[in-house]
């Protein structure tokens, strides 16, 4: 019933969110876009919940707003978005049943995302980040098909975060670090943080400006633990399928809305 009058007050709003989509734009079009957007988008479940569906359908929904919110954000010329798809934890600890929907989504992204026609007119370059032995070994091979074919383009760079977890990057950056220590290719006193950056999974991208989370929930969940020391973290309470256009809009305003400082 929840879920019935939701739909029902979105559709009788829908002309009010017409008229205050156009005021927004006014309002952040002239300012500075964020170089690199990042994304958990949660709620998935509980969206599906409150309708009484399972939750495959929230994880299906989730996946078709996803498609929807990169062309908003890739018509804004942000350079850089990273998706958190999945988790380490997702991807180790849900029901055989409910990882086995994930990834029948994810090899149905991979798929599309090889003949997806704005993918080569946009010039998206793909990149997959994560613990890759824990994916199945088909939408494994998928992947890095989409990353083997889109590694010649020069225009916006995707990275889909697949059983990623922050923490096991930065130890995977410590393991590639002490491995060219010992082997010669760099000393130990000779490591910044500069330096360090280039060991991690997103290394040919400048850290995300912006972080956004949906359905309310205000934690970083083991997400770019390293390169979100100085992003601007925006939370939204809708859950990821009702994400809207006006939603991103108001996250970009109040980016745009903050003095950075970077610690200084």
């Amino acid at each position: 019933m929840q879920g019935l009058l939701q739909s029902v007050a979105r559709a009788l709003l829908r002309p009010v969110y017409g008229v205050y989509e156009k005021w927004l734009w006014r309002q952040i079009r002239g300012g500075d876009m964020p170089r690199h957007i990042a994304i958990i988008p949660d709620g998935n479940r509980r969206w599906a919940r409150l309708r009484g569906l399972e939750t495959f359908f929230g994880h299906r929904a989730g996946y078709e707003k996803m498609r929807k919110v990169l062309d908003w954000i890739w018509e804004l010329g942000v350079e850089t978005v990273t998706i958190y798809a999945m988790s380490s934890e997702n991807c180790l600890y849900r029901s055989p049943e409910e990882r086995r929907h994930l990834f029948e989504l994810a090899r149905r992204g991979f798929e599309e995302l090889l003949s997806d026609p704005k993918i080569r007119e946009r010039r998206v370059r793909i990149k997959v980040i994560g613990r890759r032995e824990l994916v199945p070994p088909d939408v494994m091979e998928l992947a890095e098909r989409v990353e083997m074919e889109t590694s010649g383009h020069g225009g916006p760079l995707l990275y889909i975060a697949l059983c990623y977890g922050g923490r096991q990057e930065i130890l995977d950056a410590v393991k590639r670090v002490a491995e060219d220590a010992v082997n010669g290719r760099v000393r130990p006193e000779e490591l910044d943080e500069e330096r360090f950056r280039k060991y991690l999974y997103t290394s040919e991208a400048p850290d995300p400006d912006l972080i956004i989370r949906t359905s309310g929930e205000e934690r970083i969940s083991n997400f770019l633990l390293w390169q979100s020391a100085y992003s601007e973290l925006y939370f939204c309470d809708a859950y990821w399928p009702e994400f809207r256009r006006i939603d991103l809009w108001r996250a970009i305003r109040s980016y745009q809305r903050r003095q950075r400082r970077f610690g200084r």
